[in-house]
Order: C-alpha cells, then structure tokens, then sequence
C-alpha cells in the first residue's frame, strides 16, 4: 500500500522544517509533496531542504486548490494531508494518524490537538470536523468534484460531508501537546484577523450546503 503526504503551506518558512522533520522519520511514507500556495517568503528554499517534492503554485489560490494540486500528483492509494504550521508534531503523532487508515480500521481518520494549548485544544473539541491532519483513502478524495477543491478552507467541511453522506468509518485520533500557530502571531493583529474571517466564511459556504 502506498501513502502520500501531502502538506499544503502558504509562507510557512518558520514551521514547515518541524512538519517535514517528523514525517520523513515515518517508514511507512513512500512519497512527501510540499505545494507552495503562492508562498512569498522562503518556504520553497526550505522545502527543498529536505529533499522532498515540491509544486510551486503561481499564486495564492487557497488551501483546497493546494491540497488538490498535491493530489494530482500523486497516486498514493493512502494520502495523508497535514497543515504546515504544526507545533510540536513528532513521528509517532504522524503515524497514530495514518496507521487506522493504513490498516483498514477507517477510511478517514482526524487528528485532534489535545494538551497542546487551550485555545487551539477547545477550537478542536468543538469542532473536529475542521482539522486539517487527515488520512484518507484515496477513493473517498476521488469522489469529490472538482468544484469541491475551490471551497478554500471550506474543504475540510466538504470531507466530512461526504464521509457522513455515505456513512464511512471515521476515527478520531488524538495528537497529544501539538497545535499550531494561528493566524494572528503569523501575520500580526490586522491581516491575522482578516485572514481568520475569510477562514470562518469559507467554512460558513460549506456548512450552509
């Protein structure tokens, strides 16, 4: 069985090193794809630091257009999606989430931030369905359409409704003291809180379907 990880990051230079360093230490990941969402600062430089493969969007065209160009680039049977901005992120979280997947007890399984850092570990609680640490079989990510992958952050709502559509196995797994930066530290007060609202109504387009 083969597996994929595929790691969607826009100016991630400060944490994509911690993300990469824990997946390439994981056996069981044949293929790792960095797309760069039109990245300005040196995410790419950094990428390549770690001899993984690399797609260069020409500019910023949202986290489901990313995820998607990852996607078609791989024909991983498994594919292990994982934001860029984790903190804290060690081989054995990357491999709690993937094995479930791997070993057929689930078609999709969600990592949750737990013991991280309140804020991030409350958002998670409420809301798992948003996560962006996921493995999946690749045919459950072959059913959606190509609209679907336009839907920017709303293609973590888009996953969970189509799992739910037709009942697929789910597992919830725990990803102990990790969490990730929020938008705010990365971008400053201002552009952090615009980019966290047109985060939110992404999502809201997806959740109204």
């Amino acid at each position: 069985m083969s597996v994929s990880a595929i790691i969607p990051a826009y100016n991630e230079e400060k944490h994509i090193g911690q993300v990469l360093a824990a997946v390439k230490r994981v056996g069981e990941i044949a293929d790792i794809v960095v797309v760069s969402d039109g990245s300005t600062d040196r995410t790419v430089e950094v990428a390549y630091g770690f001899g993984v493969r690399v797609i260069e969007l020409p500019r910023n065209m949202g986290k489901g257009c990313a995820m998607k160009a990852g996607l078609d680039n791989t024909s991983a049977s498994t594919v292990l999606f994982l934001d860029a901005d984790l903190v804290g992120i060690q081989p054995h979280h990357v491999r709690a989430l993937l094995l479930p997947v791997y070993h057929g007890a689930a078609d999709m399984a969600l990592g949750v931030f737990c013991s991280g850092r309140g804020v991030t570990d409350l958002a998670q609680r409420l809301t798992p369905f948003l996560t962006g640490q996921r493995a999946v079989k690749r045919w459950v990510l072959d059913m959606l359409s190509d609209d679907v992958w336009n839907t920017g952050y709303g293609i973590e709502m888009a996953l969970t409704r189509c799992v739910r559509k037709y009942d697929l196995k789910v597992m919830e797994v725990p990803l102990y003291g990790v969490t990730h930066a929020m938008k705010e530290e990365k971008m400053g007060v201002m552009r952090g809180m615009a980019a966290r609202l047109k985060m939110y109504w992404e999502i809201a387009k997806q959740l109204r379907m």
